[in-house]
């Protein structure tokens, strides 16, 4: 049991460095060919954090576990929005303005209702799965279509965010070392897990939706929590809603276009709803003020506390 937890925290702590390390790479790998640093940045901070999540859900789809894989996805974006944000909110005000981000929250919300229209048969086909991969391009355009219109200030922030070395031996070498400690944390948090979850009573759905999305989490939500100390906002709601669309669109979009995806019946009427409650709740609070301050985060908090607690009593 403890050499089990010793994988699984092993397997956390090279998840973040190896993401870190990957991120650099493509990043100075887009602007050696040409890229703005500006366009490099907006992609990576909205869906760059994503890559833990991409590499443990790949691994677990090699091991069999799909549903280990479908929790994760979903779980992450609860655990963004319920956790991640409000935790980083209530070290340092989470003050937003690039315009883009509320847009790219009403995608999520419109992504989540079209993923649980889809799940209602109890499968995500290949070609439902094909509308989430192709909706995501058409996200992509439009975040960086948008982009260039965002105030000099905003970009200027965005542009201090990819910066890094642009030597291609450097990024090269960045890259290969990401992913090989990516591919290795992937398979250790997973073998880990399977190991865990008879023990602690989870199926392999809810390992997924608890203790791997929760894990995989904590890297963020440290980063999250220092760069709301920095006055940061933008990189703290770009990095929560984008991560959130990404393991929306191309992860569960992606497991299911490989094969048909069962979608557990608790999804369509306890997972999904939660996460789009969590996202229409964050609306008013960027339409208004455009910020998310301490009082607010504390509701996000209750709220992804209650969502536990129903979880935990629909394991019984």
């Amino acid at each position: 049991m403890l050499d089990a937890w010793g994988l699984f925290v092993l397997g956390l702590v090279l998840l973040a460095l190896g993401g870190d390390t990957l991120v650099k790479g493509v990043s100075g790998l887009a602007q050696k060919l040409g890229v703005t640093p500006f366009t490099a940045g907006l992609l990576l901070m909205a869906f760059g954090t994503s890559l833990p999540e991409l590499f443990v859900n790949a691994a677990a789809l090699l091991h069999g576990q799909p549903e280990l894989a479908l929790g994760n996805a979903v779980g992450s974006n609860l655990v963004n929005l319920g956790l991640t944000l409000p935790l980083a909110a209530m070290a340092g005000a989470v003050v937003v303005r690039l315009r883009l981000l509320l847009p790219l929250l009403l995608v999520l919300i419109a992504g989540s209702l079209l993923l649980m229209v889809f799940g209602l048969d109890g499968t995500i086909n290949r070609l439902e799965g094909g509308l989430l991969l192709v909706g995501f391009v058409v996200v992509v355009v439009r975040v960086v279509v948008m982009g260039r219109g965002e105030a000099a200030g905003v970009r200027d922030g965005v542009d201090a965010y990819a910066a890094t070395r642009t030597v291609t031996w450097l990024n090269l070498l960045r890259l290969l070392i990401g992913a090989v400690l990516l591919g290795y944390g992937a398979r250790d948090v997973v073998a880990a897990m399977l190991q865990l979850a008879p023990s602690l009573g989870l199926t392999p759905l809810m390992a997924g939706l608890l203790p791997v999305a929760i894990g995989t989490a904590l890297p963020e939500v440290a980063a999250a929590i220092v760069a709301a100390r920095r006055g940061q906002g933008d990189m703290v709601l770009g990095h929560v809603i984008g991560s959130s669309v990404f393991n929306l669109l191309v992860v569960v979009g992606g497991m299911a276009v490989i094969a048909p995806l069962a979608l557990p019946a608790s999804f369509v009427k306890l997972e999904l709803p939660a996460a789009i409650a969590l996202a229409i709740v964050l609306v008013p609070m960027l339409r208004g003020d455009a910020r998310v301050s301490r009082g607010e985060a504390a509701v996000l908090l209750l709220a992804f506390a209650g969502w536990l607690v129903l979880e935990l009593a629909w394991l019984q």
